[in-house]
């Protein structure tokens, strides 16, 4: 069955998602974050026995990391390590090992359609530890570049999230860009998790192969999306 997982430590009400997710990306200082909410995100994700990754972005906490940035592939790979790194010391302490690395914001949908930018990207990941798993838009440059220097990754998809018929996210600054609605949310997650076609927001079908299913904390009803997503997923 295809697996559900959460972006956390950005400040949202985490600990009510846990018990539907398999899998959890941490915010690790670039958009937001601190030694403090690391160490709390981590421990709650154990605490649930939710696996745990780092969720590296452009160093950019004004604009939430959702503002694309022009840099060098060098100072991608830096940006990258350096988040990373910090989270994995901390979860060193709590006895706890990363198990993969997942871009956020612009940094995510940068690197979906950039080819150097997502090879800066894995090159960092694979250099500072090749056993990290890598989660990327599916379908996209990113999976393309981890696939290439042969790390495992993890093809993603989103259940509270619109995409355009290219198979690329809608931005969040179009309007029905955000799936609110639980009903809704479930059925788009059902058809990812069963290859149907979803639609997309300018009504074309769109089929998109995916591992993995993201839900967002800070999507409005994001706890009843949640239960309707699992429920669905789970269902016979």
């Amino acid at each position: 069955m295809i697996e559900l997982n959460a972006d956390i430590g950005e400040g949202c009400d985490d600990g009510a998602l846990m018990p539907y997710l398999s899998r959890a990306s941490i915010a690790c200082g670039g958009h937001t974050g601190d030694a403090a909410s690391m160490t709390a995100a981590l421990r709650l994700a154990a605490e649930h026995g939710v696996a745990v990754g780092a969720h590296p972005s452009y160093p950019d906490r004004i604009g939430f990391g959702r503002r694309a940035r022009v840099a060098s592939a060098e100072d991608i790979a830096a940006w990258v390590t350096q988040q990373t790194e910090a989270l994995a010391e901390l979860a060193v302490r709590l006895g706890l090992r990363l198990a993969h690395v997942k871009p956020h914001g612009a940094l995510y949908n940068v690197a979906a359609q950039d080819r150097k930018v997502a090879q800066a990207i894995v090159q960092a990941v694979t250099a500072f530890d090749p056993d990290l798993v890598l989660i990327g838009l599916a379908g996209s440059q990113l999976v393309a570049a981890g696939r290439a220097a042969g790390r495992i990754v993890l093809n993603e998809a989103f259940a509270d999230r619109r995409y355009q018929s290219n198979g690329q996210l809608v931005s969040r600054e179009t309007v029905g860009a955000l799936v609110t609605d639980p009903d809704a949310a479930a059925q788009q997650a059902r058809a990812l998790a069963q290859g149907v076609p979803v639609i997309a927001l300018d009504g074309a079908p769109l089929r998109i192969r995916a591992e993995t299913l993201c839900l967002h904390s800070d999507t409005p009803h994001a706890l009843n999306i949640a239960r309707a997503v699992h429920a669905a997923l789970n269902r016979g």
